[in-house]
């Protein structure tokens, strides 16, 4: 196969996901026809849809899919934006009319917990014709850029619900661009936002460098000390080690998210393209990788800890085929979870214990025996339903989940969650790990660079063989024979490299540079770094503050930016620097200022990181009011007057440079916004200012009942508070306060931040 046709093939794979994971409003490719005779061929004969119910399932598919927008979990503020979205968006929509027409007010996913996903069949178009609809859209756009809202598929919101994710898990996710699944499991993690450095951890991963940086985008939305996005190929990511008491172990996964790459005809409704592209023969290219994928997550996968294995596709061959594949091959280790009662008003099918498999041509095969030798390198046993009745009885793969879209109102998905009850077959024995004799990196780096040789990496040892086997191994010998062709979603190292060898390892560095930018290391300060010496008796940090979780992405010249992850993130950047190949992680808490050295200190505070740093802050703080904060978000350097006389009084004490504005919510008083705000600011001479990006300076302004939007030319923004319909141009004009500094008024002095933010990737 040419290697046009296999990037082709990959970016179809990948297609399927990025179309149920985005947000768009409104479909596209009108002038596609939504007609495919042999998909309609298929899934009569497949019977997968109820009897009676083929018509309706057709018509569905062909209609567009509703927008959905989902609220961010973890954040207290999310009540806070429900709120704001009842309120003040969709009880005015309820009484909209546009061209005689009642518009249908958005409505929430009935089985999504706390009504905090929601779904509207509003279009784009629709949208353009209304002021007030023009404005929810703002709105969306706003606090999705802010991390508030993700609009995000409904059937992708599935698998992390299901995965029960506690805040202690250490969760993989083997193929998360671009990410809306991703941030899900973050927002988890921090279910309780009083908890600024949670146990657990997402690592991200994806075989696509250039995807690896949407992941980034997404999950740096969220502000998490506890996300790392990585770039290897889910087939054969690494196995990763951890110190624990002094000693080296294996790092096996509470949580296991494989959202593998699909045909995507679930997504007919939105990836209008499949229309057009769909055949038998793309689900039998697939499922080799498909299979590898779930293997290598079991692997890592920990006892008694739960896998989700998803597709957007309906067809059997990728998914039950997969399933009961992965349970005959673990001889007892996994088994099918009962998931019924977990999202209760949720409509799903059962999953099926009997398919065929049909070729492009339009042969049928029921057993692997009917099948000619010349198909072999195409169709494998694995793709069949198990044969022996007490076998499938035993799987239980009704317990298998098929969401259709005639029934909700959805895109099509699959999701099967399984269980680790036992340790794999091939690795009965207790992994041992082969030293690394070249390894001497010092314990304060961590480069990000999985430049190694596979020669060189440390190997996982289940019972004394290599722990990737492709012929003889977990996937039975010969399985792998009909990916030689390069399945869409294959790794690239495999494109570039040629034949790939048995052990799976990070590829020869000069060939992995080939395929995305070289990142800068990570690294980490000592106790004793003198960085920390002004920054400890400015901010009078707590003696609990963490230092040893904070790096930097220079080994060279001034720290320019102050990053902050979690202890057991930072245990496994220094023991794997040499093993995988890290594209970002940690969230920025500080930022150097080329003046802040004569107010006492070189660093201000990040907004991204207040939440995360502010619990062990004890000075440098002042204590504002909802007034105060409105004129903070509205007035560009307002006098220290300005405040209310408390935080005045405050302002008025403290000497000059980074502060934290911090409001705490009065529960007497209801029309007050009920969770903590804290935002970073900078004191003056004579005034005071927020460093806040644009749209969060938009969030916190609605949620304080200012109401700000663009107007309809978008000239202005404009601010209604309380019903005055005053003009404010000063909201949002410092758009990137947090990332620059202009000169004060009345003289004050202000940070001048680098601007040349090499380290900064994403």
């Amino acid at each position: 196969m040419g290697k046009r046709s296999r990037q082709r093939q990959k970016n179809q794979s990948s297609g399927g996901r990025d179309d149920r994971d985005g947000a768009g409003w409104g479909a596209g490719y009108a002038d596609i026809v939504k007609e495919n005779k042999l998909f309609e061929h298929y899934y009569k004969e497949q019977g997968l849809i109820p009897e009676g119910e083929f018509e309706s399932f057709m018509e569905a598919m062909r209609e567009p899919l509703p927008a959905t927008i989902r609220i961010t979990g973890y954040k207290s503020h999310a009540k806070e934006i429900l709120h704001c979205l009842k309120e003040k968006y969709f009880k005015d929509i309820q009484e909209l009319e546009i061209d005689g027409q009642k518009i249908e007010a958005p409505q929430p996913l009935s089985w999504y917990p706390d009504e905090q996903a929601w779904h509207t069949n509003m279009s784009r178009k629709l949208l353009r014709k209304s002021p007030l609809l023009e404005k929810f859209h703002q709105f969306l756009v706003s606090e999705t850029e802010s991390g508030n809202i993700s609009r995000q598929e409904a059937v992708s919101m599935i698998p992390p619900l299901l995965l029960k994710i506690e805040p202690h898990h250490k969760i993989l996710d083997m193929c998360a661009a671009p990410g809306s699944k991703t941030a899900q499991l973050i927002e988890m993690l921090h279910a309780d936002m009083d908890v600024p450095f949670p146990e657990g951890f997402v690592i991200a991963n994806d075989v696509d460098n250039k995807r690896c940086y949407l992941l980034v985008h997404q999950a740096k939305r969220l502000n998490s000390p506890c996300i790392m996005v990585v770039n290897h190929d889910a087939s054969c990511i690494p196995t990763l080690q951890v110190e624990s008491d002094g000693k080296k172990d294996i790092l096996f996964y509470d949580r296991v998210l494989c959202d593998v790459p699909c045909s995507g005809d679930g997504t007919m409704r939105k990836n209008i393209d499949v229309w057009r592209k769909w055949t038998t023969s793309n689900s039998l290219h697939l499922h080799g990788l498909q299979l590898r994928i779930a293997v290598r997550g079991v692997e890592q996968l920990a006892v008694g800890g739960r896998m989700v294995y998803s597709t957007c596709s309906l067809n059997p061959i990728e998914d039950e085929a997969v399933i009961a594949a992965l349970l005959e091959k673990s001889e007892g280790a996994l088994e099918l979870a009962d998931v019924s009662g977990d999202l209760p008003r949720l409509k799903w099918m059962p999953g099926v214990t009997s398919w065929k498999l049909m070729t492009r041509e339009g042969q049928w095969y029921s057993d692997w025996s009917e099948v000619p030798s010349s198909r072999h390198t195409q169709i494998r046993p694995t793709m069949f339903p198990p044969t022996d009745p007490e076998k499938a009885a035993s799987m239980h793969l009704d317990r298998c989940m098929r969401i259709l879209p005639h029934h909700q109102n959805t895109g099509g998905f699959f999701v099967a969650v399984l269980v680790k009850k036992a340790p794999m077959p091939w690795n009965k024995r207790y992994p041992k790990l082969r030293k690394n004799p070249s390894s001497s990196s010092s314990d304060q780096t961590a480069g990000s660079s999985a430049a190694s040789s596979p020669a060189d990496t440390p190997r996982l040892l289940p019972d004394g063989a290599p722990e990737e086997v492709e012929e003889d191994g977990p996937e039975g010998k010969g399985d792998g024979e009909a990916e030689r062709e390069v399945p869409p979603g294959a790794a690239p190292a495999q494109e570039a490299g040629g034949k790939q060898e048995a052990v799976c390892g990070p590829p020869p560095s000069k060939k992995l540079r080939l395929f995305g930018y070289k990142e800068d290391p990570f690294v980490f300060l000592t106790e004793y770094d003198p960085v920390f010496n002004t920054i400890q008796s400015f901010y009078n940090l707590s003696p609990t503050f963490p230092k040893l979780n904070v790096l930097t992405r220079t080994h060279e010249g001034k720290k320019r930016h102050l990053y902050m992850v979690s202890k057991e993130l930072r245990n496994v950047l220094l023991n794997n620097s040499e093993r995988m190949k890290v594209i970002n992680t940690g969230v920025k808490v500080w930022s150097r200022n080329s003046d802040g050295e004569e107010f006492g200190c070189a660093f201000r505070l990040a907004q991204e990181g207040i939440y995360t740093l502010q619990p062990y802050i004890r000075s440098r703080i002042i204590r504002v009011s909802v007034e105060d904060i409105k004129v903070l978000l509205t007035q560009e350097n307002p006098f220290l007057s300005k405040l209310e006389d408390d935080a005045h009084a405050q302002a008025k004490q403290m000497g000059m440079g980074s502060i934290v504005l911090k409001y705490i919510p009065n529960p007497n008083n209801a029309g007050e916004p009920q969770c903590p705000i804290q935002l970073c600011g900078w004191r003056g001479k004579t005034s005071i200012r927020a460093f806040v990006p644009r749209n969060e300076r938009f969030h916190y302004l609605r949620m304080l009942g200012v109401e700000v939007f663009r107007d309809k030319q978008g000239l202005g923004q404009k601010r209604r508070d309380g019903g005055k319909g005053e003009e404010e141009d000063e909201v949002g004009k410092d758009a990137e306060a947090d990332d620059e500094a202009a000169a004060m008024e009345n003289g004050d002095e202000e940070p001048k931040t680098d601007s040349s933010n090499k380290e900064t990737k994403s």
